[in-house]
């Protein structure tokens, strides 16, 4: 038995030291340590002994398992080693090689309009606010002296989310010039851009979703000629020195009285084109003075403040500022179009 012992140390040794993968070590563990292995075998043997020799037999039997395991964790260790050489071999970076720059994305350039006309008001002393897309009829029509029977409240002109037509998609950011009102302290100067729908047919200047910037100032003695030379200031220090613009009188319920200012066409400079619908010019905005009951609704005494609000469509003042002709470009993603920008 003690010759078994020598033989199975050497033999196991000797394999042990040429194992080559994880699976013939696996195997070798198995042939000499498992339940059914030599070294098993062996000690299942010891009951045939002598009881004096049993002692010393099992002391050696131990002794060669434990070379064994020994050897098993170094082999093992070996090729673990080797395995992970040869994935760093494979996996090497050849820090050399040129890498590829990222595609960096830019500003669209609606947004490039927005943010000019956020500058401008901004540095005339404006707040801006932002407000829910999701709106009460209330605020989106009532407080802004919309009755029932404005055809802008039809259903084929809004989109309701409520047969009672109470909850809808704002149609304009002006429910934040209301909400102003009821939150901010006297006296006021805010815009409030946004996104607005409507039930509009998709043509060259419309769309169903669409920008607004709406803004509004209330204090004390302003007038018409304020909001005349606030916008045409914040014109000309979008489109440059010399932009031609011009008021034609308008009915807002919101304000009282009130106006429509336009832009001479970028395409066609006046002379008449399908950019501007053969006019020769392009609505911009609306705007007039605060109606006097729109500031008492909300608890503003008319005889002591006054104010003016306007709103303008952002896809319309990107088009100008840009020299776009079809509004539909702003909304289709093409790249082509984008990257020019």
């Amino acid at each position: 038995m003690r010759e078994q012992l020598a033989k199975i140390r050497e033999e196991a040794i000797a394999k042990l030291s040429q194992v080559s993968s994880s699976a013939e070590l696996e195997e070798l563990r198995v042939k000499y340590l498992g339940k059914k292995g030599e070294i098993t075998a062996i000690l299942k043997q010891m009951g045939g002994l002598p009881a004096e020799e049993r002692p010393k037999m099992g002391q050696l039997a131990n002794e060669v398992r434990a070379v064994i395991e020994d050897k098993l964790t170094s082999a093992r260790r070996e090729l673990d080693e080797k395995a992970l050489e040869l994935r760093l071999r494979a996996e090497a970076l050849d820090v050399t090689v040129p890498g590829k720059a990222p595609k960096m994305g830019h500003r669209h350039p609606m947004y490039i309009a927005l943010d000019e006309m956020k500058e401008i008001f901004i540095g005339m002393g404006f707040t801006v606010l932002d407000g829910p897309e999701v709106e009460l009829a209330e605020l989106n029509f009532d407080r802004l002296n919309a009755d029932e029977g404005h055809p802008s409240r039809d259903w084929s002109d809004t989109f309701y989310f409520d047969e009672q037509s109470r909850v809808m998609l704002r149609s304009q950011t002006s429910p934040m010039q209301v909400r102003a009102m009821d939150s901010m302290e006297l006296p006021i100067r805010i815009i409030a851009p946004g996104r607005v729908y409507r039930k509009d047919e998709v043509d060259a200047t419309h769309s169903p979703m669409f920008h607004q910037v709406e803004g509004m100032v209330i204090d004390k003695g302003v007038t018409m000629a304020d909001l005349k030379g606030t916008l045409n200031t914040a014109v000309q220090q979008l489109y440059g020195e010399g932009t031609k613009t011009r008021f034609r009188p308008h009915h807002f319920p919101f304000t009282e009285p009130s106006c429509e200012m336009d832009v001479q066409c970028h395409k066609c400079g006046g002379v008449g084109c399908p950019t501007c619908k053969g006019e020769g010019w392009i609505e911009l905005l609306g705007a007039g003075m605060i109606h006097p009951h729109v500031l008492e609704m909300a608890g503003i005494d008319p005889n002591v403040w006054s104010g003016w609000a306007f709103g303008f469509g952002l896809e319309r003042l990107a088009m100008r500022r840009f020299r776009i002709d079809d509004l539909r470009l702003i909304f289709e993603n093409d790249v082509r179009f984008l990257e020019q920008f």
